[in-house]
């Protein structure tokens, strides 16, 4: 499983390099834990423009990614594209390569991952990695992102609530298996 970081895990603060802001999302621990108690990897994909923009450094993203961690807990697998939009690398979602190098390194099918986010570009990368989104809407999430997702996807009003969809193995009338591809 999968994970956007800002506004998925984590309270987003635009450009945060400082560990010290970082705040789990209501449910984020449980949410995380739930899916470690049921021996299902766990991971994030980021988009970390900051990196590529000059107003981050890597070291300052790894140090939020660590306090992540410390409250949330640890993570099977890390995948962050430093690049900004203009770069049109293969890596920045909606792009597949975060998904799919995530999935690589954790040594499971992709086709069997499930993507977690709060705004249209995670859902339209796990869709272009041909795996299954689940779009968490907070505030900022575009209405045309939530109606893409409601057509494409799933829609979960909470976090609890996509990870319980996730775990269900159906999406929009169709039977996934979540455990697909997941080595124990």
């Amino acid at each position: 499983m999968l994970f956007d970081r800002d506004d998925t895990l984590i309270v987003d603060v635009p450009y945060n390099g400082d560990p010290d802001r970082v705040e789990p999302i209501p449910g984020a621990v449980r949410s995380v834990d739930r899916l470690r108690r049921a021996g299902i990897p766990v991971g994030v994909v980021s988009n970390q423009s900051g990196i590529g923009r000059g107003i981050l450094s890597a070291g300052q993203v790894r140090a939020v990614n660590d306090r992540v961690a410390e409250l949330v807990g640890a993570f099977d697998v890390w995948a962050v594209c430093p690049h900004v939009a203009e770069d049109r690398c293969g890596c920045r979602k909606p792009a597949p390569g975060l998904v799919t190098a995530a999935a690589a390194a954790l040594g499971v099918d992709v086709h069997g991952v499930v993507v977690i986010g709060d705004i249209g570009a995670d859902v339209r990368a796990a869709a272009a990695a041909g795996c299954r989104g689940i779009l968490v809407p907070t505030a900022r999430t575009r209405p045309a992102e939530v109606a893409a997702a409601a057509r494409d996807a799933e829609v979960a009003g909470s976090l609890e609530e996509a990870v319980s969809l996730a775990l269900s193995g159906t999406l929009a009338g169709k039977s996934y298996a979540p455990s697909d591809g997941v080595r124990s």
